[in-house]
């Protein structure tokens, strides 16, 4: 038992470490010019793909710190989308049982779903309070590349770091929670 919780600390350790190296590149002074696009939000990406395979690894605390983390160094509104994150993160825990059923695609639906509404709730509480935003069409190619580049984010996170659902239980399989 104890060699499972060092291996769980150290899985959440590992988030905490992904996230912070994300947000490392993600400030580096690539480019001097405007972007004419924008990156795919790999940080959320890889909370939500983690939540649905480990939820354990990515307890609510460390999402909400890392999230806010983000929003203090990317000089976005503080705690506004780590608040929609962290209630994004607690929709798809408890959907994630149902999803071993539906298979990866309805999994992929599910989070671009759950994501387009991070994005537009975010859009209108910032319309709402006349905070200044990213043009639309930045928001949307965000929002897409990041729906598109999930997939890779949890093909990197399963084989890689070994990110995997954990398996059924005989009492699971029978509909009794253990």
């Amino acid at each position: 038992m104890d060699r499972t919780l060092t291996h769980l600390w150290l899985m959440r350790a590992l988030y905490m470490f992904l996230a912070l190296l994300i947000l490392f590149f993600h400030l580096l002074p690539l480019g001097t010019l405007p972007a004419r696009w924008a990156p795919p939000d790999l940080l959320i990406a890889l909370t939500f793909a983690w939540v649905l395979r480990r939820p354990d690894y990515v307890p609510i605390l460390s999402v909400a710190v890392v999230m806010l983390t983000a929003d203090l160094l990317l000089q976005r509104p503080p705690g506004l989308l780590a608040a929609l994150v962290v209630g994004g993160r607690a929709y798809l825990r408890s959907a994630s049982a149902g999803m071993r059923d539906i298979g990866f695609a309805g999994e992929w639906i599910t989070v671009g779903v759950v994501l387009a509404a991070i994005a537009l709730l975010n859009r209108v509480i910032l319309g709402i309070t006349a905070v200044q935003q990213a043009p639309l069409l930045l928001v949307l190619i965000q929002l897409v590349l990041t729906i598109a580049v999930y997939p890779l984010v949890v093909w990197i996170s399963q084989s890689l770091f070994r990110v995997r659902r954990q398996a059924l239980k005989k009492s699971d399989a029978l509909g009794v929670r253990a």
